[in-house]
């Protein structure tokens, strides 16, 4: 499994809930891209739209090569999904004022796999103390390794 891209600000600015691993419609152009490297995962969510899955503002950069058609980067993009899955978290999202956010793009074989995230937002002080205990944690680590 070839991790892609990841997007490590979710972690910071949303508790992570639950995890599931979602199908993406892509071009041929735009795996090429995503092999390459060239995408960002920042700023990006899921919505339910008529009882399918979509990914928005997921930046995937044009392949150099792409010939004439060369898809939109920022357009929104089907996730593959079972009904079941998408009807449950969409209506977690629904009725607990959540957000699905993509936390990982990666290679499975050679099928390209999204990691959704179902996430509640952090405020100010939920960021401070979660980087305080990574910070208390790191000072530990560095105390047992020297001893």
């Amino acid at each position: 499994m070839k991790i892609s891209a990841k997007n490590n600000k979710a972690y910071h600015d949303y508790e992570v809930l639950d995890k599931v691993e979602a199908g993406i419609m892509l071009t041929g152009a735009e795996v090429k891209s995503i092999r390459a490297g060239r995408i960002n995962l920042a700023d990006s969510y899921a919505t339910c739209i008529q009882g399918e899955m979509y990914v928005h503002h997921l930046h995937i950069s044009g392949y150099e090569r792409g010939g004439a058609y060369t898809p939109e980067p920022m357009r929104r993009r089907k996730l593959l999904m079972h009904k079941r899955q998408i009807a449950f978290f969409s209506n977690e999202v629904e009725r607990k004022h959540l957000a699905l956010v993509p936390l990982a793009i990666y290679f499975k074989e050679q099928w390209v796999k999204v990691e959704l995230g179902l996430c509640r937002g952090r405020k100010n002080y939920d960021k401070r103390q979660k980087i305080a205990e990574q910070e208390a944690k790191k000072r530990i680590a560095q105390l047992v390794k020297k001893r």
